[in-house]
């Protein structure tokens, strides 16, 4: 037995995931970080283990009843683990953030904020005082009733959401309607309704026109869908959205970036005429607190907002002196972490990653906990090494103010300056799981077989290589958006770009909307398009064929969706099955092997491989299909094999494995040969969506991309495409990416890894610093060029890179 004060938190058999029985001692008080390749099992030891267990073990103290309401990890698949403090988890979150987030909502500064202007601010004579949520855009008595809060209003009409009123609504008049199913529901619905969605548009009388794409009625009817033969017909009930009312709601609801975008091309802006884009209600805009409304103090830059606290606190009343002291000290962990440049109002959805991440990481910082242990996913994901040196300053301080930090890390400057260092593999999935090492970092130097030890130690330097010579370029003049104003812009052609520059210098900005935006609009044919919207001019966009942009975005947002399926690799096996002799006997087709509809599935799961079990008291829990056990077929389908193996089994296997299995296929081995060749080969074909990291979605996206038959002159754009890799990935991938250079297209990269950017042809540096203070071009050229420019915050960190 330990001791109760055992200085140690001690991991026995560890077998989440990919985890071999694993053994660690790690030292409380410590900046732990835990390394490996992607897919090694650092993360499974870290979060899956750790802190799933810390969380088994505070749920065990709560209610049943309230621990029904709290989203539960399950409980780890571990031995024993002791000397466990509790635990706060900061994971990398994907999903986008909503409009009506703010860097006030993330922070918690606008509760402050308010509670001051509440409290403390000054009210015309005889108003009432109020609360604390009259100042809150986001609440029903502190919203502008004409904007709902959203400080601008949005308007359609005819000509936006019916731009070709030659076209029947059976042939897609109404283009605002959303696509597949959703679409023709609406179609059927107006049919059933009585409305000819076959005649031209233009030919339709005007109030039924006008009915169809502006009336607030919801009506339901009984709809006889017309379907292919053989395929059930079961009438439904379904309920009618005009196109107005079907665009609003995308845009101000939805969290996918993409439907948003499509929503706002059949909208018109402008400043909400009641609040002036205040986004409040009069009340409120009448109290003030330094001579200035809450709306303008929200819309300072954090900096220049501490400024007027500062001195409007010097001689006030003693709330005001508490509450804005308060507000300082918040304000203080934020700016030290350079994000000074960023005011409250900031919408969440115009951060970056990185941005973002600090901004969580700045308000933990301020919760004042001690004697927990933090466990971070990547916390240096999407920084500038200039930044990172901030970063280590915050996790110095939590560390000192009685805590432990457990990182898992990729980023080498962070590993270096850690205490503890756990490195996980030597590989990935089966091939990994293992301590390789657990100390100080300095032992990693006697692990030969650690990915991690020759990047660490610099053993090997990275080989020279000539800069290669654009064929063209892409110019942007006078580009306008966010922070970047009047720009003018030369991407090269043929060549591999780096852009780069400290968080919010407006990377992004550029690259994943202006040049992406005015690619788009060309290949699309739309004029104006959103991308012209921002730039003057833009010339020599005809060189380019295709527009190829691979981001982080989940692959899919169910466990149906998953590897196999996104590349076209089911598709291919399941015709396998479909050829084999017992299927033609039983007259099965390629469908029955597909676990997503119905015919070969498991009903009792309906192909998903697990049931909900509700249970009295406790939360409902995921348990394996008493029929399927979790194979996903029903026992027909499994009856039929192929080289031995069942349509199952074969989703069990990994990539490495099936590449093997299913060598001499053609239809097979391109893809795998593409998901191997990405450093994906630890991966299960049947692995769900959902279980995929940003990075690893980002690299199926590109393996999808290189197994197709490539024509003309492809532009690929990629955001931080290293971001949640290990060195030894990001050899792999740049690899990849520079053969597609070496085939004659051009890759541009939004970029941070300094090995990455001494690598590439030509860089683009911005800056100097984020927000107002940044998107402008500080220096563009090779990297030996961009290494020597003067006011450049990337040069010495591109210096030191290139000496490597």
């Amino acid at each position: 037995m330990h001791s109760p004060h055992d200085p140690y938190v001690r991991v026995r058999g560890a077998r989440e995931h990919n985890l071999k029985n694993v053994r660690v001692d790690i030292p409380r008080d410590t900046l732990t970080v835990f390394t490996g390749v992607s897919g090694s099992g650092k993360s499974s030891l870290a979060f899956g283990t750790i802190y799933a267990e810390a969380q088994r073990r505070y749920f065990e103290s709560v209610a049943p009843y309230a621990r029904r309401l709290i989203h539960q990890v399950g409980a780890p698949a571990v031995g024993e683990i002791t000397g466990l403090p509790p635990a706060v988890s900061l994971e990398q979150r994907r999903s986008a953030p909503g409009a009506r987030s703010s860097v006030g909502t993330v922070t918690t500064l606008s509760n402050s904020l308010r509670m001051l202007f509440s409290r403390a601010g000054g009210y015309p004579p005889g108003a009432e005082r109020l609360d604390s949520d009259s100042f809150s855009p986001n609440t029903a008595v502190g919203a502008c009733p004409e904007c709902h809060g959203l400080g601008r209003i949005h308007r359609t009409d005819e000509e936006l959401l019916v731009p070709d009123p030659s076209l029947s609504i059976r042939e897609g008049a109404i283009a605002a309607w959303p696509g597949a199913w959703q679409g023709k529901n609406l179609r059927d619905v107006l049919d059933a309704l009585g409305h000819d969605v076959d005649r031209p548009w233009r030919e339709l009388p005007a109030k039924d026109r006008e009915w169809i794409l502006f009336t607030d009625e919801q009506p339901v009817v009984t709809v006889h869908p017309v379907r292919d033969a053989g395929r059930i017909q079961r009438p439904y009930q379904g309920t009618y959205m005009s196109a107005r009312r079907y665009v609003l709601h995308t845009f101000a609801d939805t969290r996918s970036r993409a439907l948003r975008a499509k929503a706002e091309r059949f909208l018109t802006s402008a400043p909400c005429p009641v609040c002036g884009g205040s986004r409040l209600r009069p009340e409120a805009m009448a109290v003030t607190f330094a001579g200035r409304t809450i709306a303008e103090l929200a819309g300072l830059p954090l900096s220049a907002l501490a400024e007027v606290l500062s001195g409007a606190a010097a001689g006030g009343e003693e709330t005001a002196r508490v509450l804005t002291a308060d507000l300082l000290a918040r304000i203080g962990t934020v700016t030290e972490l350079g994000l000074g440049y960023l005011s409250l109002d900031r919408t969440a959805p115009t951060l970056s990653s990185g941005e973002l991440q600090r901004l969580r990481l700045a308000t933990q910082l301020r919760s004042g906990l001690f004697g927990v242990v933090y466990v971070l996913d990547e916390p240096s994901a999407g920084l500038h090494p200039a930044d990172t040196e901030a970063l280590l300053g915050v996790l110095g301080r939590l560390k000192e103010a009685g805590n432990s930090v457990f990182v898992v890390e990729h980023q080498m400057d962070v590993v270096r300056r850690a205490d503890w260092l756990v490195d996980v593999g030597p590989l990935a999935g089966e091939h990994g799981g293992r301590v390789l090492h657990s100390g100080p970092p300095a032992g990693l130097a006697q692990v030969p077989e650690s990915a991690t030890r020759r990047f660490l130690f610099e053993e090997e330097p990275a080989p020279g290589r000539e800069p290669r010579v654009p064929t063209g370029w892409i110019r942007l003049t006078g580009v306008e958006r966010h922070n970047v104003r009047g720009v003018d812009a030369a991407f090269p052609l043929g060549v591999f770009t780096a852009v780069t520059g400290v968080s919010g210098s407006g990377k992004s900005t550029l690259v994943g909307q202006v040049l992406a935006g005015v690619l788009a609009d060309r290949q699309a044919g739309d004029e104006p398009g959103l991308g012209e919207r921002y730039c003057a001019a833009a010339t020599g966009l005809e060189a380019v064929d295709r527009l190829v942009q691979v981001d982080q975005k989940p692959i899919g947002r169910t466990p149906r969706s998953n590897l196999a399926t996104y590349t076209g690799l089911f598709d291919a096996v399941r015709k396998l099955f479909a050829r084999t002799e017992t299927a033609r006997e039983r007259g099965y087709g390629a469908g029955r092997f597909s676990f997503n509809v119905s015919g070969g599935r498991c009903e009792t799961c309906q192909g998903e491989g697990f049931v909900s079990v509700e249970l009295l008291f406790l939360p409902s829990t995921y348990a394996p299909c008493p029929d399927c056990h979790g194979a996903r077929y029903n026992p027909e389908t499994l009856d039929v094999t192929l080289n031995g193996l069942t349509i199952a089994q074969v989703l069990d296997l990994t990539v490495e494995s099936a590449a093997s299995f299913f060598a001499g296929t053609p239809a097979a081995e391109r893809a795998l040969t593409t998901l191997l060749d990405v450093g994906l080969g630890y991966l299960r074909l049947g692995q769900p969506a959902t279980e995929l990291s940003g990075g690893e979605a980002q690299r199926i996206k590109l393996a999808a991309e290189l197994q197709r038959t490539r024509r003309g002159h492809t532009l690929y754009l990629l955001d931080e495409p290293t971001t949640g890799l290990h060195p030894a990935d990001v050899e792999v991938l740049m690899r990849q990416l520079h053969s597609l250079v070496d085939a004659g297209s051009t890759v541009v990269v939004v970029e941070h890894d300094m090995a990455v950017v001494a690598g590439a042809d030509q860089v683009i540096d911005l800056g100097p610093e984020g927000g107002d203070r940044g998107g402008r071009i500080i220096a563009s050229g090779t990297p030996a060029e961009v290494a020597g420019a003067a006011g450049s915050r990337t040069a010495p960190y591109l210096t030191k890179a290139l000496r490597r």
